[in-house]
């Protein structure tokens, strides 16, 4: 048998930078489309090509009456996926959102909660949702749980909790104020479109203006790399999911206002709708790397594809296997940017 020799760290570095030259320069087009700009572009022609197959195939798509719809479910699951863009950029995961979700909406419309006023059920959605976050990343941070256990842990824990609040019954919103929610418009557009925006806007600052945010990235990329250089990764980690949380608490107050109820059935499969729009949006699922707005378009991509399945009177079953679909294509899109940045590094 002849003996292997082990290559040494020169010999491999030399190796690694001969395949690096001999790989084909990245033309302007290709580098745009690896970047977050150039993937919110592919996102924005998606979109106009949905709304071109809308007004080919229903009369009524291109209404500002069902634009108006479209962005009005658009919003509360929009809430909720700033949340969880937060999460995974930091390199987490979190399943129990909708749920969350479902048991601040229950817990801020009980009876005892609605006789407090509307200050008060608004209080009480938002703090359920941090304090939920607060728990899931305390047992990540500290109790060193992988966030796939402790989120699904909690989405069922929050589910029964919520149903035995409400006794499986809907709760009806009996406050004027927060029933107004849904119903109040400002220009012509709902107030939930608002405050989606608001949402939105504030976390686009938070997260690419401040010190926060580019703590986001740098645990999400290279969580050890982020310890040794200061960075308190376990804090941090406990607040990215009160973030999301937080968003939760908005949502319930949002969802609650839409369906003058607050029910344990809210926000069912929230969770997948959320990190699919993640997902097609350019953020990595390992972490480190993504952008609010293209999660923001990956919501309204999959609210489209849904109004307009709903128009053309499709089966929910083919909605689902065409998202499932382009889950995968943009999974595979990361995967091969991917490779390309490594290799051009």
């Amino acid at each position: 048998m002849t003996e292997q020799t082990v290559p040494t760290a020169d010999e491999r570095d030399r190796v690694e930078q001969a395949a690096r030259e001999a790989e084909p320069p990245r033309s302007p087009a290709r580098r745009l489309l690896d970047s977050g700009a150039g993937r919110n572009l592919g996102l924005v022609a998606v979109l106009v090509l949905l709304a071109l197959v809308g007004a080919i195939t229903a009369d009524t798509f291109l209404t500002a009456s069902n634009l108006l719809t479209v962005l009005t479910q658009a919003s509360i699951i929009g809430v909720i996926t700033v949340g969880a863009t937060f999460v995974i950029i930091g390199g987490g995961i979190d399943l129990s959102v909708g749920k969350v979700m479902a048991l601040s909406s229950v817990w801020a419309t009980t009876v005892a909660t609605q006789s407090f006023g509307p200050l008060v059920m608004v209080f009480c959605a938002i703090a359920v949702g941090v304090g939920a976050g607060m728990v899931n990343g305390l047992l990540i941070a500290y109790g060193r749980i992988v966030p796939f256990i402790v989120t699904l842990a909690m989405l069922i824990s929050a589910q029964g909790l919520a149903e035995q609040i409400s006794g499986r019954r809907s709760q009806i919103v009996t406050d004027p104020v927060i029933a107004g929610i849904a119903t109040t418009r400002v220009l012509g557009i709902p107030l939930l479109v608002f405050l989606f925006a608001a949402v939105v806007a504030v976390g686009w600052v938070v997260l690419n203006r401040t010190t926060f945010g580019r703590r986001t990235f740098a645990i999400g990329g290279n969580p050890e790399a982020a310890r040794l250089a200061g960075l308190d990764v376990k804090r941090h980690t406990i607040l990215l999911y009160m973030v999301s949380g937080l968003c939760c608490g908005i949502a319930a107050i949002m969802i609650a206002s839409l369906t003058t109820t607050g029910s344990s059935t809210h926000g069912t499969l929230y969770e997948l709708d959320a990190i699919a729009a993640v997902i097609i949006g350019g953020t990595l699922l390992s972490g480190g790397r993504g952008t609010l707005i293209g999660s923001i378009l990956g919501v309204l991509v999959f609210t489209t594809i849904t109004n307009l399945f709903v128009l053309n009177n499709l089966a929910t079953e083919v909605q689902n296997i065409a998202k499932g679909a382009i889950i995968v294509v943009a999974v595979l899109i990361q995967a091969r940017a991917q490779r390309s940045s490594v290799s051009s590094n």
